[in-house]
């Protein structure tokens, strides 16, 4: 994959995670040599690993079939195999939603294919997810290309079902092609969801694909559309140059991307496919440009979006150019436009929120640590320099002991002030956690399952949605009531810590759920839209209405348990920067007085004990350095802003 920017950038990306990780290890020993280690901080410190280690790039691709949308993931992520790995060709191909990615747990490669017969239940996705004993598995060779690409050939496979069934199993007819072969019957996917784990140097890295068959899908699997698709943090929305924006594509645009419940992180973007069509070598280049440009003019006004807006490319000349490693007809096919602009805006945005949270936060706390060195270094420089001048004696020892023993015994106190203090927090724990408890959200789901249960129907399934939502807002106001007390209180107490000279002005971490309240109403008007548009489903389908419920439900549950998890970390965090700074300032002043009781001891003449001394200094300037030297590296500027790229977004050129 070495001629794929997006490859490089993502490479990059990967590359700079680990270095983040690498400083905080360093930090972990650094603070470990300087005896300031602590439970709390290896918490926090081991969290901001996992969640780096953890980290994934979800991209959707979503639109109509036919649109080309897999035979651009074989160009994006699998040229390098030589040929085509995931099914495409001509006609309805992907029929099934599929997931592409690496299990970092299993470690494996394979296949996984959940039967569409599993429709016939109200079940969700993610009921599914884990119960293999529901899946299809078939192991992938990737040794094999060849084998690979006859397992994943399965993903395309389709039965044909009369009427009944495929009402059943919650398709809409009209979306349906019919059987040539038996009158009355339909072809239907064969498989409902699929998974593929594969060893993808990409993929390995965090990138994860989801590649969407068409608006048959979203409107019959209603985790795509209330879960996946809007926590993609790109959704590149593929049209084709042979077929225009369809009434298809422009329902699924509407309803599914470009609307005010998805809110993208990096952002949605439209590509207009096969534009291979539009190449004319005998009219020349000339007349090449100006076909494309109207047809981008015409789309981007269809879509309401600015004609810069819309990337043009050919996804099937791009992968012929990588397997031949044509670089011409790479360029000519713009696919690195594409990847120019995901790399721009997908990496660029996960950047910046490492940035602002976890480096920022990192870079806190090590100035803390770095402060208190920096406080005993001048500290005992003072006292050396003094006592050069007046010469030593044991008088000076005794009076330095007496010195840093004072100053113990002030940080002593303040630590066990803080630990009352901790108690304190605990209790208001206490009372967010019983606000937020999952008890309390599964007996509001409990309730609005028994109002469904009777009453299928349009306005029985709105009147209890909102009911469910009017619980949880509930529960929400009661919590950010109860945390602004908390954060009151918590602010007292850093006012009271700070009123002596010798401590400095911190600030505790906020309590912050913004992001976790805006996806809760986000859902909420994802559900006000389904259930606007339930009319489109017929009434008797009542299992797609109960998949959407189940979903929604799992969907606000995970939102639930998310909120939960920050009012459980922030008051066990938001007392750590002046618990570090007192506790650091303890195990030094510790430190400290148990070295000059081994200098008084041990040192046999003034200069033996002045160079013990001066050894003390210079080993604390050595750990300040490295601090130092690790708060530097913690601030090089990520790939994308050390690149300071502007991406346009330009069209797919003539002949080259």
């Amino acid at each position: 994959m070495a001629g794929s920017g997006l490859s490089q950038q993502v490479q990059a990306f990967h590359a700079w995670k680990q270095d983040i990780i690498r400083e905080i290890m360093r930090y972990q020993s650094w603070l470990r040599k300087n005896d300031l280690y602590s439970d709390d901080l290896h918490a926090k410190l081991q969290r901001s690993i996992a969640l780096l280690r953890e980290d994934e790039l979800t991209i959707a691709f979503v639109g109509e079939f036919s649109r080309g949308k897999t035979e651009l993931i074989n160009a994006l992520f699998f040229a390098d195999y030589g040929q085509r790995m995931l099914p495409s060709q001509a006609g309805r191909t992907t029929m099934c939603p599929t997931e592409l990615f690496y299990d970092r747990q299993q470690d494996s490669t394979y296949l996984k294919l959940l039967p569409i017969e599993t429709r016939a239940h109200d079940r969700s996705l993610s009921h599914y997810r884990n119960v293999a004993e529901h899946w299809v598995h078939y192991p992938l060779d990737d040794s094999s290309p060849e084998a690979m690409r006859q397992s994943l050939a399965h993903v395309a496979r389709t039965r044909s079902v009369t009427e009944d069934e495929a009402r059943k199993y919650g398709f809409q007819l009209d979306t349906l092609e019919r059987d040539p072969n038996q009158p009355g019957h339909y072809i239907i996917p064969a498989w409902r969801h699929a998974l593929i784990s594969l060893d993808h140097p990409l993929l390995q890295q965090g990138i994860r694909i989801l590649d969407t068959p068409g608006l048959n899908a979203l409107g019959s699997e209603p985790e795509l559309t209330l879960s996946m698709i809007p926590h993609a943090h790109a959704v590149v929305f593929l049209l084709g140059a042979d077929t225009g924006v369809t009434a298809s594509d422009m329902r699924m645009w509407k309803d599914f991307i470009a609307n005010d419940q998805s809110a993208h992180q990096a952002g949605r973007f439209a590509v207009l496919n096969k534009i291979d069509i539009l190449w004319d070598d005998i009219q020349g280049d000339a007349f090449t440009e100006s076909s494309i440009e109207a047809v981008r003019t015409k789309t981007a006004d269809q879509l309401g979006l600015l004609p810069k807006d819309i990337l043009t490319l050919s996804a099937k000349q791009a992968l012929h150019a990588r397997i031949r490693g044509d670089e011409a007809l790479l360029r000519r096919s713009n696919l690195q436009a594409l990847e120019a602009l995901l790399s721009e805006r997908i990496l660029a945005q996960k950047e910046r929120l490492i940035t602002q949270t976890m480096i920022n936060d990192m870079l806190g706390m090590l100035q803390t640590s770095q402060a208190i060195l920096q406080s005993r270094e001048q500290s005992l420089q003072e006292r050396l320099d003094t006592y050069r001048e007046r010469g030593i004696s044991p008088s000076f020892l005794k009076e330095l002991t007496e010195k840093t023993q004072e100053d113990y015994n002030y940080y002593y106190k303040k630590l066990f002030t803080l630990r009352s203090s901790r108690r304190l927090m605990r209790s208001q724990a206490q009372i967010l956690d019983k606000i937020i408890h999952e008890e309390r959200f599964e007996s509001h789901a409990r309730q609005t399952y028994e109002e469904l249960k009777n009453s299928w129907t349009t306005v029985g399934m709105s009147r209890a949605i909102a009911g469910f939502f009017t619980a949880i807002e509930h529960d929400m106001a009661n919590l950010q009531h109860e945390a602004r007390l908390a954060e009151k209180m918590v602010h007292s107490i850093y006012q009271r810590y700070a009123s002596d000279d010798r401590t400095p002005q911190l600030q505790p971490s906020p309590f912050n759920i913004r992001r976790s309240l805006d996806e809760l109403q986000q859902l909420k008007q994802r559900a006000d839209q389904f259930r606007s548009s339930i009319k489109t489903i017929l009434t008797e389908q009542t299992l797609v209405v109960k998949r959407f419920f189940n979903t929604l439900v799992a969907e606000a549950r995970r939102i639930y348990v998310q909120i939960r998890k920050e009012t459980q970390r922030w008051p066990q965090e938001a007392l750590l920067p002046i618990i570090q700074h007192t506790l650091e300032q303890k195990q030094m002043l510790e430190l400290q007085i148990r070295r000059l009781k081994e200098l008084a001891g041990t040192a046999r003449d003034t200069r033996s004990q002045m160079q013990r001394i001066e050894m003390m200094v210079a080993d604390i300037r050595a750990q300040i350095e490295e601090a130092d030297t690790i708060q530097r590296r913690l601030r090089r500027p990520p790939p994308q802003t050390a690149g300071q790229k502007v991406v346009s977004l330009p069209g797919a050129g003539g002949p080259a």
